[in-house]
């Protein structure tokens, strides 16, 4: 049975819970603890598993959060599928602040974070087409659901940061041809993927990055607020977008994405010699296969 994950901040879940209350649900995994406690409620007809990315309170920059716990905690509760929203920056004019963006390419310029469930075997996942093709067609397919422009694919540069880019990095990320700049979505996508996990990313331009200068008549602060007031008026977007796909997440819930068996032809260590301990560990992703 299919079940929806949805992977954003505080704004989101509130969103989400506005027509009932959901249950908290505390894990512990093998990889440490997720951000903040699942929220499991069911909406539309659909079960869904809501987690803020960044903990309560915003309190967990990029770098340091524990997306293998995340993910691995939405596989233990059964989510066959992930939505998930993030701020981005604009790479190109045509992508406006305030539009929404579903990519179809990732460029992974993390270097701090841990990328892979297998540090024990080798596995080996397709991650050519980073986000599923048959979510991202479904959250496509919910654009009449919103006002603003919803832009059919784009590459997303994820950055370590905490800093962002300099002005020279922006340029070069423009000169690859890449559409958007964030922090979040690696390894995020790449574990999902791991997990058999089906993954797509609704992103939200808040601001040109720094290749395009900001308007001379606004100092820092002002800046600063309209960056704000844009990521607001586009998570309102992204949340309507969310919850219309969620509302026809029938059309979807049967259909095979290839990230459903994106570890059968992984695996390549000799699954005889795996210890009880790696068993152990990792037997919510491998007990499938054997």
């Amino acid at each position: 049975m299919a079940k929806v994950g949805i992977i954003g901040g505080t704004g989101l879940e509130q969103a989400l819970l506005s027509e009932g209350e959901g249950n908290q649900v505390d894990i512990d995994t093998p990889f440490g603890k997720p951000s903040c406690p699942l929220v499991e409620t069911n909406w539309h007809g659909c079960d869904i598993a809501i987690l803020n990315r960044h903990g309560q309170g915003h309190l967990i920059p990029p770098g340091s959060i524990n997306y293998r716990a995340n993910i691995y905690a939405l596989k233990s509760v059964g989510c066959t599928h992930i939505i998930a929203s993030g701020a981005v920056g604009s790479l190109q004019e045509e992508i406006e602040p305030k539009q929404i963006v579903i990519p179809d390419q990732v460029i992974d310029k993390t270097f701090r974070r841990i990328p892979t469930f297998f540090d024990d075997i080798a596995a080996h996942v397709d991650f050519s087409s980073p986000f599923c093709s048959i979510l991202r067609g479904h959250l496509l397919s919910c654009a009449d659901s919103v006002e603003t422009v919803v832009h059919d694919g784009g590459t997303y540069v994820c950055m370590e940061g905490p800093a962002f880019s300099t002005r020279a990095e922006s340029e070069m990320h423009r000169m690859w041809g890449a559409q958007l700049i964030g922090m979040t979505v690696m390894p995020e996508a790449k574990l999902a993927r791991e997990a058999e996990i089906a993954y797509a990313l609704v992103a939200i331009p808040t601001d040109y990055d720094c290749w395009k200068p900001a308007p001379a008549d606004l100092d820092a602060h002002e800046l600063i607020a309209e960056i704000f007031g844009n990521l607001k008026e586009a998570t309102a977007s992204a949340v309507a977008l969310i919850r219309t796909a969620i509302e026809r997440f029938g059309q979807v819930a049967d259909t095979p994405s290839p990230a459903h068996s994106s570890l059968e032809l992984a695996i390549f260590s000799d699954r005889s010699l795996f210890t009880p301990e790696i068993m152990s560990r990792l037997s919510l992703f491998l007990n499938k296969y054997n």
